[in-house]
């Protein structure tokens, strides 16, 4: 009994809770995925530079974009080949968000993943080192409403490969949220005759109920 009451607090203790395994970082607030902030990618001689980046996830950063629900505070980013890049990521809500970047090299980050997660409100640190060559990344929360409501962002290194789609405030949707209403003669046939049942049966009823209480009376 002491013992298993001696191993219920170590695993209490924040330095003993959190496990790390698989390449990635566990507690009970969050998750981080591949973080590296040493091993150098291929064509790599040494980091280039360090660059800080802080961002914020939540509802309050799509103020402006009407249709939208979730999103970061800013969502295009520009780093050097070779950068170290250090990510403070910060959930504003109670609820899961992620920053998932897509594409980086899969010998080094397994399924080409960098990611921070976290389950309510609060911020972790972590960071990656980005390839040698010119390439716009993918970011965005895993949770797929979280992204079709506007959780999308784009990282370039070096100069890029252009600007992605779909990023709030920089381009468009690839699917516009557009549905137009194309009328033709079966659709206008359709509502006449729903209207003109509509009258019918109405009136109907009303003569039904004039009946009825007249014959209660």
């Amino acid at each position: 009994m002491q013992i298993f009451t001696l191993l219920l607090l170590l695993l209490s203790n924040p330095v003993f809770s959190a496990m790390n395994h698989g390449g990635m970082i566990m507690d009970n607030t969050g998750m981080i995925m591949n973080h590296n902030p040493d091993v150098l990618p291929k064509g790599c001689q040494a980091i280039s530079k360090d660059v800080d980046l802080t961002i914020k996830a939540g509802q309050q950063f799509t103020q402006g974009f009407p249709g939208k629900m979730f999103s970061y505070d800013k969502r295009d980013w520009q780093v050097p080949p070779c950068a170290r890049v250090n990510v403070t990521f910060i959930n504003t809500d109670d609820i899961r968000h992620q920053f998932m970047i897509h594409g980086l090299p899969g010998y080094m980050y397994p399924k080409g993943m960098f990611t921070i997660e976290i389950y309510g409100k609060g911020q972790k640190t972590a960071s990656f080192i980005v390839p040698k060559r010119d390439y716009t990344y993918y970011i965005h929360c895993e949770v797929s409403q979280h992204t079709e409501k506007g959780m999308k962002a784009q990282l370039k290194v070096g100069k890029g490969t252009g600007d992605l789609n779909s990023i709030l405030g920089l381009t468009a949707d690839a699917t516009a949220d557009s549905y137009p209403i194309k009328n033709n003669l079966i659709t206008w046939l359709s509502l006449a005759i729903s209207l003109f049942l509509g009258l019918i049966i109405s009136l109907s009823l009303l003569r039904y109920m004039r009946h009825y209480f007249n014959n209660k009376a």
